[in-house]
């Protein structure tokens, strides 16, 4: 509904600018925004650390030692210090948004591409999915029978049309195959993850936000990042059991694999 998102706790990877930013500054906007917004982050005293000290008061806001998502080290200093804070509660929400592209073709794609590329957009959510489930699945407990919702336990990886195989999206724009790869291989990754948690209380679904980067040609996703994330929240608020391992854009659309 229009009510927004309600979320105890969430984590948002690759908050440093474009989409991740944006959301954030779009969970703290929420008319009932979460009691915890762990935004992790490169640079905590950049952007991010003003838009946690502007943002509505009062929510517990932390930038979080999640620097990089290739990291088990990171990633382990991350857990250490949402579980400080939620305690029992646990970690409701985990959105996994950093992402990286190298513009490439078929002809000029190369081996180092692929594996930087897939390695942070792919085995990044991966690592961060399996070290924060202990913590989400303390949340889909402490939440006891209820539905399965983002505002229960859930991960939301942050997709791309572009690795749909179905609708191979903007191939005369841009083939950037390392992206389109990295993005079908997560795409999988929901299936896997929403196969294997969902039986915890976990929803976990892909979803394409529009605003891919660098953007496609005008005309081809939302208007403005403001536009993409008003929708994106919007579609979180409203995810189901029967959502659970499916791919949806930014306008509350099912997509195909």
């Amino acid at each position: 509904g229009m009510e927004g998102l309600s979320v105890g706790s969430v984590l948002l990877t690759g908050c440093d600018g474009g989409l991740g930013l944006a959301l954030l500054k779009g969970l703290l906007e929420q008319p009932n925004p979460p009691r915890h917004i762990f935004a992790a982050c490169l640079d905590p005293q950049g952007k991010v650390g003003r838009a946690l000290v502007c943002g509505p008061q009062p929510v517990p806001k932390h930038s979080c030692p999640l620097a990089d998502v290739t990291d088990p080290n990171s990633i382990k200093a991350a857990v250490g210090k949402v579980r400080e804070e939620v305690g029992s509660a646990g970690l409701n929400l985990l959105i996994n948004n950093t992402s990286t592209t190298r513009p490439s073709t078929l002809a000029t794609e190369t081996a180092e591409n692929m594996s930087l590329v897939y390695t942070t957009n792919t085995i990044g959510p991966l690592q961060t999915s399996q070290a924060f489930l202990p913590l989400l699945k303390k949340a889909a407990e402490a939440e006891g029978q209820r539905e399965m919702s983002c505002s229960r336990a859930a991960i939301i990886n942050i997709s791309s049309i572009l690795g749909s195989i179905e609708v191979a999206e903007a191939w005369e724009e841009r083939q950037d195959i390392c992206y389109r790869c990295s993005k079908a291989a997560l795409n999988m990754l929901t299936k896997c993850l929403a196969l294997e948690y969902g039986s915890s209380g976990i929803l976990c679904v892909s979803v394409d936000p529009g605003h891919v980067t660098p953007p496609l040609e005008p005309g081809m996703g939302p208007v403005t990042l403001e536009e993409s994330v008003r929708g994106v929240l919007q579609l979180l608020a409203q995810l189901s059991a029967t959502s659970n391992g499916t791919f949806w854009d930014w306008r509350g659309q099912r997509l195909p694999w």
